[in-house]
């Protein structure tokens, strides 16, 4: 679909919890021959490090100073995921100061071109990417699909109601906050994943990709 010969090319992904942009980011950054960061990982860093140093994630100075103390190896944590780390990283993703301090980090990492995916990749972070999707699906689909991940992993997992909850609150707070609100670029093309399967999203992504490239 693309010659990686040819001019790099960069793909914004956006969306909210579960949409299932984070397999589509990573299947999308095979195909093109580019590679791919989940930004989210970057805001569950930091929150997991002001953790560690027993602060609030709110606390703008202790999450700033965890941002800017950041390093690769943080992205490898093994305990980056699940509902306290979601909590720790909505907090931190709303302080300004974490924000910019990771901002000049993702701009780096997609000038010889990449796919990106997070929540405000298309509208602060890469502005003028030449793809954009804004990749959505129910808040009953993506509780189902957060439900089924965690069953899968094994150990105790919260109950379906609590979890889709948990998930339309931080829904809530991602559209709300001050900080770049989860939203579509006005450019964005939208991707309801809700009855597509990974391989169905990949198609239509593809296609959403060679219409907005002309080819």
């Amino acid at each position: 679909m693309h010659d990686p010969a040819e001019r790099p090319l960069t793909v914004a992904i956006d969306g909210p919890a579960a949409s299932g942009k984070g397999t589509l980011a990573k299947r999308l950054a095979v195909v093109l021959g580019v590679p791919h960061l989940d930004t989210g990982l970057l805001y569950r860093a930091v929150g997991r490090r002001v953790l560690d140093a027993g602060a609030d994630p709110a606390d703008a100075a202790a999450a700033t100073d965890a941002a800017v103390a950041l390093v690769p190896e943080d992205l490898s944590r093994a305990d980056l995921r699940g509902p306290v780390a979601d909590a720790a990283a909505a907090k931190v993703a709303s302080v300004p100061g974490v924000r910019a301090a990771l901002l000049d980090f993702q701009r780096r990492f997609a000038q010889g071109g990449a796919v990106l995916d997070g929540r405000d990749i298309g509208t602060v972070v890469l502005p003028d990417a030449p793809v954009k999707l804004f990749v959505t699906a129910g808040l009953d689909v993506r509780a189902q699909r957060r439900y089924q991940e965690l069953v899968s992993r094994g150990g105790a997992v919260p109950d379906f109601e609590t979890i889709r909850a948990e998930m339309a609150a931080r829904d809530e707070a991602d559209r709300t906050r001050t900080a770049a609100p989860l939203r579509p670029a006005e450019d964005a093309a939208i991707l309801d994943t809700s009855d597509l399967d990974a391989d169905g999203a990949l198609a239509r992504a593809e296609a959403i990709i060679r219409w907005k490239l002309g080819v």
